[in-house]
């Protein structure tokens, strides 16, 4: 018998993303529903990856004691005043798929959350223009004025290459290294997936061959986490030290079944003389990624996607840009800082989905953000951001896409707003959210400019002086304060970067906090955005 009920908030969805959801609405006491396809929380890590191994990082001995600092190197666990943690299951830096399982349904459990399992939804529509209506398989309705959705990348991407049905999908393919004795196996792809499949077939495959469009991104070297990790690349040396695999620069034009059963592969190489070049393999896998699948959404509600149709098109408050009271939490947010900064992973989309509900008390409940007023002076403020950006751990993971926020009302009183993203700030602020402001502050943590041109590991790159008191030269991580105009034009009228610090400890007297109050006593005293004190500083050449 199917049956029926109403909430404020359905949140489609029991991995990381909805689970972090249904614990802020579970503290805010907001009416809530967590619905799940599978029988438990977390199902997507119970195939994926497929080698077992997660590759983000859980550091369990850091010599802190600060539960706030933990989590700059705790990639894995849900923010929470109870816990539990996911450093407590495992002592592995890469740890085990199985324990992100059994971390979920834990966290689940010992919170309460109000999840309905065995519910996959089939259908969404919003029939009146204003309450969405959820039938999942079985036929229950869940009708909703709001919907939160947190379904992941479910559906793989296959790229638009002639014959691209032939080949395996890296979610379906054998992880036996044993069913490629002597086989030439091409992997199309460039992501972690694809070298993760070459690596655990090292050992058996007669030749590998990746294959992909560009030039290929190191994680170490861009600081976004989604590109090759060092932990997947061991196949790189294979490739350099002639071990009979390689690196295919180029576009991969048709893939075609010979009789015997195999393929013939068309590769249009970027960088040699050869334009086009048929290469001969016994396998074909496809490893290039997922997408969001919006075929459950009706017309009348159905997300635009953006990205090749990848990901849902998002404002600066993760609502989708054309259906009003439809939002999004998790990987499948990763328009809004597409290999950028954290997004698409657990260490940063904990951060985004708290933002998220934040804006949801605000717009729907009258909660403003929550904030400690400071005196308006250089000094205290100064002080507070010190404070913050030598423990945050959210302006860490979320480098660039998250800051927080000064607010100087018109009565020239100030606010210290927490973990604000900064687009939403300069919209709201824009729009009055945060009421009659005459200039405000953002406080990001970032890396410096074309920080992912420059080989970190080359000496012959001159590293800033950590004594320089300018910072803007710094291309590690650092701290940087902007100042704006309420007009939403989102430009800074001035900015002050603090001096990159090898221990990320920026509290010396005289490089990190003299010069960031020299810089707030003057703009404070210009609050109205006139040139007095340092202004924007001059462009590098």
């Amino acid at each position: 018998m199917s049956d029926s009920v109403r909430v404020d908030y359905l949140v489609i969805g029991a991995g990381p993303a909805g689970l972090q959801a249904g614990y802020l609405l579970e503290k805010s006491g907001r009416d809530y529903l967590i619905v799940e396809g599978s029988d438990a929380p977390g199902a997507f890590f119970t195939r994926f990856p497929r080698h077992r191994t997660l590759i983000s990082s859980n550091k369990v001995h850091t010599g802190w004691s600060d539960p706030e600092l933990r989590l700059r190197v705790d990639w894995n666990s849900l923010l929470s005043d109870e816990g539990p943690l996911f450093t407590g299951y495992t002592p592995r830096y890469f740890p085990p798929a199985d324990e992100m399982v059994r971390y979920l349904a834990d966290f689940a459990h010992e919170h309460g959350l109000n999840i309905r399992y065995n519910a996959r939804i089939r259908r969404v529509t919003r029939p009146d223009g204003r309450e969405f209506v959820a039938t999942d398989e079985h036929g229950n309705v869940v009708r909703a004025r709001r919907v939160l959705v947190a379904t992941g990348v479910s559906r793989p991407y296959v790229p638009p290459i002639e014959g691209a049905a032939e080949a395996e999908r890296y979610d379906e393919v054998t992880v036996d290294p044993q069913d490629f004795t002597d086989q030439r196996v091409l992997i199309i792809g460039r992501g972690n997936s694809a070298f993760e499949t070459a690596d655990n077939l090292i050992e058996t495959a007669a030749v590998i061959h990746v294959a992909g469009p560009g030039s290929l991104k190191l994680a170490w070297r861009t600081h976004f986490v989604g590109h090759l990790r060092a932990v997947n690349n061991n196949f790189l040396d294979t490739y350099q030290l002639k071990s009979q695999n390689a690196v295919l620069d180029g576009n991969i034009l048709r893939i075609q079944r010979t009789a015997d059963g195999k393929f013939m592969v068309s590769v249009s190489f970027s960088r040699v003389d050869e334009v086009v070049k048929d290469i001969p393999y016994d396998r074909v896998i496809l490893a290039t990624g997922f997408r969001f699948d919006a075929s459950i959404f009706a017309e009348e509600c159905r997300p635009d996607l953006v990205i090749k149709d990848r990901f849902p098109h998002l404002t600066d408050a993760w609502e989708s840009v054309n259906v009003p009271d439809l939002y999004f939490a998790g990987t499948i947010t990763q328009s809004l800082d597409f290999k950028k900064s954290t997004s698409g992973f657990i260490h940063g989309f904990r951060y985004g989905v708290k933002a998220l509900t934040r804006i949801l008390e605000r717009r729907y409940h009258d909660a403003p953000w929550p904030h400690a007023d400071v005196p308006a002076t250089g000094p205290a403020v100064a002080d507070a951001v010190i404070a913050r950006v030598n423990r945050t751990s959210a302006l860490w993971q979320m480098f660039g896409f998250l800051s927080d926020a000064v607010l100087i009302g018109a009565d020239g009183q100030a606010r210290y707003c927490e973990e604000v993203p900064v687009r939403h700030l300069h919209a709201a602020a824009a729009r009055g959210d945060f009421g009659p402001l005459s200039a405000y502050f953002s406080v990001t943590l970032e890396y410096g400019a074309d920080h992912d041109q420059v080989d970190p590991f080359d000496i012959g790159v001159n590293r800033m002086n950590q004594q320089d008191t300018s910072g803007l030269d710094a291309r590690y991580l650092h701290p940087v304060v902007r100042q704006f105009l309420p007009d939403g034009s989102g430009k800074p009228v001035a900015e002050h970067h603090i001096t990159e610090n090898l221990e990320n400890e920026w509290d010396n007297p005289d490089v990190h906090v003299g010069p960031l109050r020299s810089f707030l006593t003057a703009r404070l005293a210009a609050g109205d955005g006139s040139p007095a004190g340092d202004a924007l500083p001059a462009p590098r050449p």
